[in-house]
């Protein structure tokens, strides 16, 4: 895969506080990426930095083949990493229009770009009579007019209603479906589970995993199961390496998977050893539970 962006033992340190420790991780172009953290984990800062506006302490970062300057590789970066700063008197298609000027693009691209994000039919509406939302959309606009092959945002969905919320998902899908690799930094799971196919999870500037938003953790999920033989299923999970932890709550006992395994071959092996199973559902674990997981394993 074509990599966008390396990043190599990256640290940021503000006096005392080490913002960003150690970090390392690749974006692949053509992917949906997600830096998953709380607040004060360390995602604004590495933002930052690979876009030039915090310098770092220590490590590297390079854009595209390494060749490139990181003054060359922005013009070919769109982002969003503050509040969205237009001139509240003027239209969204003059603001796009300036903002081609300044990024020096042609401005033919503006009533295009406003109606991926949506707001065509406001073009000449001004900018102070937008809602949060409709803001948020059209500085997704400008930063789309350089045709860029990154779209970088910081908190994408920060402060929005639900319905503004659910828009820019929809916007980041189709941008991503057009075949633009996109990272952004979010506190929320949900957000993460719903958009990205990759994450970087860090908590106090450190990562905590970087891989595909389906393999982390507990990728193999796990089974639900009840029986009116209980102790003899349990005792055949505890002696079958393929299964992690065994829970029970009443009559339901809920078993983690090391490997994968499929429901039909598992009720296939159990009814073979004499034990009928009364219920039996596979799932996977939400990334919210493997999040937790993750963060209360490294909690101090």
């Amino acid at each position: 895969m074509e990599k966008i962006l390396s990043v190599n033992n990256l640290t940021k340190k503000f006096g005392h506080l080490t913002a960003v420790k150690d970090l390392s991780f690749t974006i692949e172009k053509g992917n949906v990426y997600g830096i998953l953290g709380p607040n004060g984990s360390g995602k604004s800062t590495t933002l930052g930095i690979v876009l030039n506006v915090v310098n770092r302490t220590k490590g590297e970062f390079s854009w595209f083949d390494g060749n490139t300057s990181t003054h060359e590789a922005l013009k070919k970066v769109g982002a969003i990493i503050e509040r969205p700063n237009f001139y509240p008197y003027m239209t969204a298609v003059q603001n796009l229009r300036l903002v081609c000027k300044i990024k020096e693009v042609d401005h033919n691209k503006v009533e295009e770009k406003l109606e991926l994000v949506g707001l065509l039919d406001r073009k000449n509406s001004k900018f102070k009579t937008y809602s949060l939302g409709m803001k948020q959309r059209l500085a997704i606009a400008s930063a789309l007019l350089n045709d860029p092959e990154i779209l970088i945002l910081d908190e994408p969905t920060n402060g929005l209603d639900p319905q503004g919320i659910h828009q820019i998902r929809e916007i980041i899908k189709k941008i991503a479906s057009q075949g633009t690799t996109i990272l952004l930094a979010s506190h929320l799971l949900d957000e993460v589970e719903k958009v990205c196919s990759h994450v970087v999870i860090l908590r106090k500037g450190e990562k905590l995993y970087s891989g595909t938003v389906d393999g982390m953790l507990a990728s193999h999920g796990f089974f639900e199961l009840k029986s009116d033989e209980s102790e003899k299923l349990i005792s055949f999970l505890n002696d079958n390496p393929i299964f992690g932890e065994i829970k029970q709550e009443n009559d339901l006992i809920t078993a983690f998977l090391k490997e994968e395994m499929d429901a039909k071959s598992f009720n296939k092996t159990l009814f073979e050893q004499g034990i009928v199973l009364s219920h039996l559902v596979k799932r996977k674990e939400s990334l919210e539970e493997q999040f937790l997981t993750l963060t209360k394993n490294q909690s101090n």
